[in-house]
C-alpha cells in the first residue's frame, strides 16, 4: 500500500505484519504511531544523524540483535544510510571514533520517518548534533541507569530532588523524558562549541554533583560490581557515537512502550508503562509535545567545565573510562584512566 506524507508517496510493505504481540499492533500501526505524533518525533531528530534500529521480523518472543561477533541476529542497528534510500532523503557524514566515516540518515521531514518505519525501524538513535556541524553537540544528556534492585521510582527521585535543583542552580533549563524502561533522561540544549570529549567531561562533573548530594541513591562508578543499588549517571552517553533512544522512540518489548516526554510536574507521578503506541497518539493530540520549547535558548558548558577542573584539581577525580574498545579519536587529549587500586 501507498501513504500521502506531506508531498511525498511513501510504500508500506506488508502493513498487516504483526510487530508488537501483547496487543498485536501491526507495521501500520507502527508507521501510523509515528505520523500521530510527528511534529514530537520531526523535533527530536530534525537535521541529527540518526542510527536505525531494525526489527525487520518485528519484535517476537526470542528475537536477538545481531552484534559485531555474530551478525546472524533477527534485528540489528543501521548506521549507513540503505542502498534503496529514495534521493529525497538528506543524510549526513559522520566519523565514528574508529576514524571510519558514514552516512547517516539525517530526518528533515516525517515522510523520512515513516519510510524508516517501513524498513522496521522500531527505535530512532540520534546523535545529539546538527548535520551543519557534526563534532560539535548541541545537547547535553543526563542519563539515569537504574541497577539492580532499584528501579523507575529512584531514577524519578535522583531526577527531581538531584538533577532538576543543580539545572536551577546553572539556570539551565532541562527536559525529561521516560527511557521506555526503568530509565529517566534529561536533554539541555547547550551551545555547539565544544567537542563530544569536553561534553562527556562535563556531563561527568555533573554525575560527580549529584553523586556528592545523593551519595547513598546515585553512582558514578564505570565498574559494575561497584555501583550497588544505586542509580549510575551514564556520562559515557556523551561519547562520541553512543546515542540514545529519541524522544517518541517505541522501544522493542511486546507492549511497544513509548520513551514519553513529560513535564517535571507529570514527572512525579508517572508510570512508564502508560505510554505505549496505543496511548501516546491520544496523549499528544490532547497535550501537546511538552518538548515543544526545547530549542528556544541553548545553554553554556562552562560551569560545568570549572567542576571538572574543581574535581580534579581539589579531589584527585579525573577521566573515567570510555565504553569498551572505544578507540581514541586524532587530536584527542591523553585519557587519564582510574588506576586499578580504586578496584580493589
Amino acid at each position: 500500500m501507498e501513504i500521502q506524507v506531506g508531498d511525498r508517496v511513501v510504500k508500506i510493505t506488508n502493513p498487516d505484519k504483526v510487530y508488537f504481540p501483547a496487543r498485536g499492533e501491526t507495521k501500520l500501526d507502527l508507521v501510523n504511531y509515528y505520523l500521530a505524533v510527528g511534529d514530537g518525533i520531526l523535533r527530536a531528530l530534525r537535521r541529527r544523524p540518526t542510527t536505525l534500529e531494525r526489527w525487520p521480523g518485528g519484535v517476537f518472543e526470542g528475537a536477538k540483535m545481531a552484534t559485531r561477533a555474530d551478525n546472524r541476529g533477527d534485528a540489528f542497528y543501521q548506521k549507513r544510510v540503505p542502498k534503496n534510500a529514495p534521493d529525497w532523503l538528506e543524510t549526513a557524514r559522520i566519523a565514528f571514533p574508529s576514524g571510519r566515516h558514514a552516512d547517516e540518515i539525517c530526518p528533515t521531514e516525517l515522510a523520512a520517518v515513516a519510510w524508516c518505519a517501513n524498513l522496521g525501524t522500531v527505535t530512532f538513535h540520534p546523535w545529539p548534533v546538527r548535520c551543519a556541524d557534526v563534532d560539535h553537540p548541541d545537547e547535553l544528556r543526563i542519563d539515569l541507569d537504574p541497577q539492580p534492585g532499584t528501579g523507575f521510582a529512584e531514577a524519578r527521585k535522583v531526577a527531581l530532588e538531584g538533577v532538576r535543583e543543580i539545572l536551577d542552580e546553572l539556570g539551565c533549563t532541562g527536559f525529561p523524558k521516560t527511557s521506555g524502561g526503568r530509565g529517566v533522561h534529561i536533554y539541555v540544549r547547550i551551545e555547539p562549541r565544544w567537542t563530544f570529549t569536553e561534553v562527556r567531561r562535563g556531563a561527568l562533573a555533573f554525575g560527580r554533583e549529584i553523586e556528592r548530594r545523593m551519595p547513598g541513591l546515585v553512582t558514578t562508578n564505570w565498574w559494575k560490581e561497584e555501583r550497588g543499588e544505586k542509580v549510575f549517571v551514564d556520562f559515557n552517553q556523551n561519547a562520541r557515537d553512543r546515542t540514545i533512544a529519541s524522544a517518541y522512540s517505541v522501544r522493542p518489548k511486546p507492549y511497544a512502550p513509548v520513551s514519553a516526554p513529560l513535564t517535571w510536574e507529570e514527572l512525579r507521578d508517572a508510570d512508564p508503562e502508560d505510554f505505549t503506541i496505543a496511548t501516546m497518539p491520544e496523549r499528544f493530540a490532547k497535550v501537546g509535545d511538552p518538548h515543544a520549547a526545547i530549542d528556544e535558548r541553548a545553554f553554556s558548558l562552562e560551569t560545568l567545565l570549572e567542576w571538572a577542573d574543581r574535581d580534579e584539581r581539589e579531589h584527585g577525580l579525573g577521566d573515567m573510562p570510555y565504553p569498551p574498545n572505544y578507540p581514541k579519536m586524532a587530536g584527542e587529549p591523553k585519557r587519564v584512566q582510574p588506576s586499578k587500586a580504586r578496584r580493589d
